[in-house]
């Protein structure tokens, strides 16, 4: 397990298990085994809560910061999340999913995020 996470920024009004059933449809298309925490587990119920409050810190920091362009910096917490050191799994989800450090240099590069990269043909 990695515990990547990804980011698309969406306005629907499709509910969470509307998501969550396209999700496992999704996964189990592409031939990868679904396993669902269950609801009274003490273990994953405490990791589910420790990671989505990680989330909300970073999405309410870059949402103060970056107030009217929000959709353009997701990659950056994206990125920020996968490559990191998570004590859950002694490694960040980046490393664990490609078998090799993140080497990132930022400076003087533009972001472009995963829904411009088809305008701008990169």
């Amino acid at each position: 397990m990695t515990k990547s996470d990804h980011y698309l920024p969406m306005k629907t009004s499709f509910s969470s298990k509307h998501y969550a059933r396209l999700y496992i449809w999704k996964m189990k298309g592409l031939g990868t085994k679904v396993k669902l925490k269950t609801t009274f587990h003490p273990q994953t119920d405490g990791q589910a809560r420790c990671t989505i409050q990680t989330i909300e810190y970073m999405l309410r920091v870059f949402v103060i910061n970056f107030k009217s362009n929000c959709d353009d910096h997701l990659p950056l917490i994206e990125f920020s999340y996968n490559s990191n050191y998570h004590s859950s799994i002694q490694i960040a989800p980046f490393e664990a999913l490609y078998g090799r450090r993140c080497r990132f240099l930022l400076i003087g590069l533009k972001l472009v995020s995963h829904f411009d990269r088809d305008r701008v043909g990169a």
